[in-house]
């Protein structure tokens, strides 16, 4: 008896995640939460409801709302690098086509995590100064320019930093751009394609703008 006592006095969640990862389970509950429920209607309360934990267990790991929507950007992060990367490793070895590969990977993941892709590119909820948050979020960034650099490269163009960031600008804004559209569903011409065919019209579309030849300026 003292011993079923003592056993029915673990907490819930030590006793649902004794063999798991209450962290990532917590963050698994958020993305559900922030799917249902937006950015405006998420709380920790149900977080814990889904997660099937206490109400002060999602507090304990992350402190407040703000900080588990932080560690949920960050996720979306890395994933959302990871999309990229798969599609690089799909095409061809040269600069451009792995630039514009990217730029699908970038929309594809929009498409597939429409509520992410808001949380981390369109709410002031995360706060970017976290370390985590503000690590990958620059990895991103960073690839994006090494990528463009590297096109810029294989042209043979000795283009000025200030320069190399325009065509960075560019690109970033088309990629972003056809990713919100399409996210929203306000671009159904492209939406409604099936998958292949629409992937490869926004390649298409991105080659369009990536690199802005030297030999046009």
């Amino acid at each position: 008896m003292i011993a079923l006592m003592k056993t029915n006095q673990v907490p819930t969640e030590e006793r649902a995640y004794h063999h798991g990862n209450l962290f990532s389970a917590l963050l698994d509950a958020a993305e559900a939460e922030l799917i249902e429920r937006g950015v405006e209607g998420f709380s920790l309360r149900g977080v814990a409801k889904r997660a099937e934990v206490s109400h002060a267990a999602p507090a304990h790991h992350f402190g407040d709302a703000n900080g588990l929507l932080t560690a949920l950007a960050a996720r979306g992060f890395e994933r959302f690098l990871q999309r990229q990367r798969e599609f690089r490793l799909r095409a061809e070895h040269d600069p451009r086509a792995q630039l514009q590969a990217s730029g699908v990977g970038y929309v594809v993941f929009a498409l597939e995590n429409p509520a992410i892709f808001r949380l981390m590119f369109a709410s002031d909820r995360p706060d970017f100064d976290d370390p985590d948050l503000q690590q990958v979020a620059e990895s991103a960034f960073d690839e994006l320019v090494e990528h463009v650099r590297r096109v810029t490269k294989d042209q043979g163009s000795a283009k000025k930093d200030s320069t190399m960031m325009l065509d960075v600008a560019a690109t970033w804004a088309v990629a972003h751009g056809l990713a919100d559209l399409l996210a929203s569903g306000r671009l159904n011409t492209l939406g409604m394609l099936p998958p292949k065919t629409r992937d490869r019209r926004i390649s298409e579309i991105m080659g369009r703008i990536i690199p802005v030849n030297a030999k046009r300026r």
